[in-house]
């Protein structure tokens, strides 16, 4: 069995309203196993399950606390983030910027069901990504 068989059968990973897990980002590709779905994988201990469209806000407050996801790292075949890109976020990390009120808005229909073990679906509803109103922002 190839690596990418193992996922082939996407009707076992579930969003938050228990549908089939929609894609959340392909450029870049994101997802624990940079397959583009914010899986619910074992060994995952960051839970990368929420899939968010990123602000500039948010980016630089992650940055601030340690995780630098602007900066590119070809090491680790990252290539940095930039307002407006999907990316599966660390539900704390989410939570945490939920917290300090730069939260960047949610995809739910990409974002896994498992996700509501930490997180109140109406909390999820009020950071609902809108792609009307949305301002990416831009970093300095």
């Amino acid at each position: 069995m190839s690596a990418d068989d193992s996922h082939d059968d996407d009707r076992d990973e579930r969003n938050v309203f228990g549908d089939e897990l929609a894609p959340c980002g392909r450029d870049p590709v994101t997802g624990y196993l940079r397959d583009g779905r914010c899986r619910d994988v074992d060994g995952d201990a960051g839970e990368h399950t929420l899939c968010a469209v990123l602000t500039a806000e948010f980016l630089e407050y992650s940055r601030d606390r340690g995780n630098d996801l602007i900066t590119p790292r070809p090491e680790f075949d990252f290539p940095g983030l930039e307002p407006g890109d999907r990316w599966c976020l660390c539900v704390g990390r989410w939570l945490e910027a939920a917290e300090a009120g730069v939260a960047p808005p949610v995809v739910l229909e990409a974002t896994n069901e498992s996700v509501l073990r930490a997180v109140d679906a109406d909390r999820l509803r009020d950071h609902e990504f809108d792609p009307e109103a949305f301002e990416p922002g831009s970093l300095d």
